[in-house]
């Protein structure tokens, strides 16, 4: 039974590792085509157009392609995923990031947390910690940080998004001047080939930067869905962030280029279990 069991969980394996390079190969395609149709990708994968629909479909939620009537684009540049949806979109992967990045942070320090639904789950993952002093712009944070007596949570003043409950704004900016913390916990919306953050909404890049510029170490989380990802607004560059916190090895020419900018990868491996190890790179901070 046990010898069953075994090889159910391995063909398991093989067929997601099987559905993953699909999905890779499918964005690299539209990627270098503009435009490709569910019959050339049905043919091109040996696989029916039912199945290359499904995976459409995964990567449209994911915000990596976008779904058109016989085929599949490249998603938009100016507008971002619901946030309704990007709340449960990679939702373990996200959690497994944060539980990582949590690792990093100890007791009694102080620090920035951004807007995203990424750093909501940093937020849930810092909830044990004790005597924390955090500087937020985002009201979900500061609603899960609350829960924690020994904490001391600070909100940013500006005006707030109903959509997911940022902080943006010139008051914000301001406010987060006045603070010179630790960390500063930050998100993005897409990693550029060339290693450059991306978002789309020029008033949270600015408070981004504003924080970035503002914290002695600054953490960067973002899930596999973020690399080649487009939108329009340039945060910074990655060499400006210590550490980048993420759930699959980035390909070997982002590797290089976090190496040579002493950029600390770690990532959120499954096979790591609860116990999460971070991988091996060249780095300012101390192991």
């Amino acid at each position: 039974m046990s010898g069953s069991k075994n090889n159910a969980n391995e063909s398991g394996k093989a067929r997601g590792k099987s559905v993953l390079l699909r999905h890779r190969k499918i964005v690299e395609l539209v990627k270098s085509l503009g435009f490709v149709s569910i019959e050339s990708l049905s043919q091109n994968f040996s696989v029916s157009p039912q199945t290359i629909r499904r995976n459409i479909n995964e990567l449209t939620e994911a915000g990596q392609l976008r779904r058109y009537h016989g085929g599949a684009g490249l998603p938009s540049s100016v507008e971002n995923v619901a946030y309704t949806t990007r709340k449960v979109l990679c939702l373990p992967e996200k959690r497994r990031i944060a539980r990582l990045l949590a690792k990093q942070i100890p007791d009694d320090a102080s620090l920035f947390i951004d807007i995203g639904t990424t750093t909501e789950e940093v937020a849930n993952a810092l909830i044990h910690h004790k005597g924390l002093r955090i500087i937020t712009n985002n009201l979900n944070v500061a609603t899960i940080l609350s829960e924690n007596e020994s904490f001391e949570v600070i909100v940013a003043g500006g005006v707030v998004r109903s959509r997911d409950r940022g902080i943006t704004g010139k008051a914000t900016i301001d406010f987060i001047q006045q603070f010179k913390v630790d960390f500063g916990v930050i998100s993005v919306s897409g990693i550029d080939s060339d290693g450059c953050l991306l978002d789309f909404d020029y008033r949270e890049v600015r408070v981004g930067q504003t924080i970035i510029a503002n914290s002695r170490k600054v953490f960067l989380v973002a899930d596999h869905t973020k690399f080649g990802r487009e939108a329009m607004v340039r945060l910074c560059n990655i060499r400006e962030v210590d550490a980048l916190f993420t759930d699959q090895m980035p390909d070997p020419d982002m590797c290089e280029r976090l190496s040579a900018a002493h950029v600390k990868l770690y990532v959120a491996d499954t096979k790591s279990g609860p116990d999460l190890k971070p991988a091996r790179s060249k780095s300012r901070l101390e192991p």
